[in-house]
């Protein structure tokens, strides 16, 4: 079971790493130790974690991620974002002690709805710019500013640096209304591969494990862009571990790069957030209990189906101590993972082993993964919009919303979108606030 996930969420592990902001072969790379950290402390026997698509999106939101690499490089915003890690990691584990995993569960079901949709949209707006252009968000960035859109952009930028999501929508919206300017080999590739993710499960034998689609998509374009020589961005060289670097456990040495404690304790996490401990703090416990209502989603579920009781000071506590394992290893903050639970259940394991060796396979395997450096960044960007363009476009959740609750979804979402996850979790929580009085008796009873 562990080595059928392992296999299956490559792809998706490679692509995550695009939505951070740093190189894709660091998803790879760091996804191994959280992982194993997490089957150690977590209860469940199903429960996968790791980087995902909105814990990606918010990390470089909260960062703003792009500014950061453009102006001090990549090597940077590795110690940065892992800076990050430990903060929400330490951050969930005392929200864990102090029993807010309770209390996670008395957040608004329309507020989750909306909060969810509008990382969504931000998740879309990650992966557009690799997917249907050649040069990728930098190609993209620089018709923007050519365009009448420039005005807005800089205005927003100048105004309220916080929305960082305005100035992502805006270049989403710009991307999908110039289809003449879209790369003539990476938007079809992007399209053909979103198209199959999407729908090839339906064509594929049952007994293939869910995920065998991303397999086959990726893989395919690899062989194309090696046939062919792709002209537009790829995967790129994996630089091999140091023959001397590891942790050496007697005779026995785990291929995992630390991080130097000196970088991540003169990263400058606290200045991304105005110089302020308390903002930083009450960041990374938004984020920490974000992260939590995805695990607590899945784990309830398992409940409900499986009848696997979980408890959630733990899962909580589970989730800190794998965020910083995370941010020692130079990854951002990872939380539980639905499609790899999933194909955890599915592949029949029955105790957190699986997903400790799934963790091994990944770090054993990293010296031969270079077989993915001609992999097209169009292919991973697929893999992403697989994932959340159909509950974009129809977010049947919020278009079945009515009276106050229609307010405070929307509100939710649309201020998650334009803004940052944080910051819209955080106008979710005011907007209930402020509609509760005006609920009719009819929304209060149900």
């Amino acid at each position: 079971a562990g080595c059928i996930m392992a296999a299956t969420s490559v792809p998706q592990l490679v692509a995550y790493a695009q939505g951070v902001g740093y190189a894709s072969y660091r998803g790879l790379a760091t996804a191994g130790p959280p992982l194993f950290a997490w089957g150690l402390a977590t209860g469940s026997p199903f429960m996968s974690c790791g980087v995902t698509s909105i814990t990606a999106l918010m990390a470089k939101a909260d960062l703003d991620g792009e500014s950061y690499v453009a102006e001090f490089g990549e090597q940077a915003y590795v110690n940065l974002v892992a800076a990050y890690s430990l903060w929400v990691g330490l951050c969930s584990a005392v929200l864990g002690i102090v029993g807010f995993g309770k209390l996670a569960g008395m957040v608004p079901s329309n507020v989750r709805k909306g909060f969810k949709w509008g990382c969504a949209v931000g998740v879309v707006a990650s992966a557009m710019p690799n997917g249907l252009f050649t040069g990728g968000s930098k190609e993209l960035k620089s018709m923007v500013a050519d365009s009448g859109a420039s005005a807005f952009v800089n205005m927003v930028k100048t105004t309220a640096p916080a929305a960082t999501g305005a100035v992502s929508v805006t270049n989403l919206l710009y991307a999908i209304s110039h289809p003449w300017q879209w790369g003539m080999i990476a938007a079809p590739l992007f399209i053909v591969c979103t198209a199959f993710v999407m729908k090839g499960p339906k064509f594929l034998p049952k007994s293939f494990p869910p995920g065998t689609e991303v397999i086959i998509a990726t893989a395919l374009a690899t062989l194309l862009s090696m046939k062919f020589d792709y002209p537009g961005g790829v995967v790129g060289e994996i630089p091999q571990l140091d023959p001397d670097a590891g942790i050496k456990i007697g005779p026995i040495t785990i291929p995992v790069a630390l991080m130097n404690p000196k970088d991540l304790m003169e990263a400058p996490v606290v200045d991304r957030f105005g110089g302020s401990y308390v903002t930083l703090i009450i960041s990374a416990s938004l984020f920490a209990a974000v992260n939590f209502l995805s695990i607590m989603g899945i784990a309830s579920g398992f409940e409900a189906e499986n009848g696997v009781a979980w408890s959630a000071p733990r899962e909580l506590i589970a989730q800190g101590i794998a965020c910083g394992v995370a941010g020692f290893t130079g990854s951002a903050p990872v939380s539980g993972s639905m499609s790899r639970s999933l194909v955890s259940r599915m592949a029949g394991t029955t105790s957190q082993m699986s997903c400790m060796v799934t963790a091994l396979v990944w770090i054993y395997m990293m010296p031969y993964m270079s077989v993915m450096s001609p992999t097209p960044q169009a292919a991973l960007s697929a893999v992403i919009m697989s994932a959340v363009v159909k509950s974009v476009v129809f977010p049947k959740d919020l278009l079945a919303m009515k009276g106050t609750d229609l307010i405070v979804g929307w509100g939710t979402g649309v201020g998650t979108a334009v803004t940052s996850p944080t910051i819209g979790f955080g106008i979710g929580l005011i907007l209930v606030a402020i509609t509760t009085p005006f609920k009719s008796k009819k929304e209060k009873t149900a």
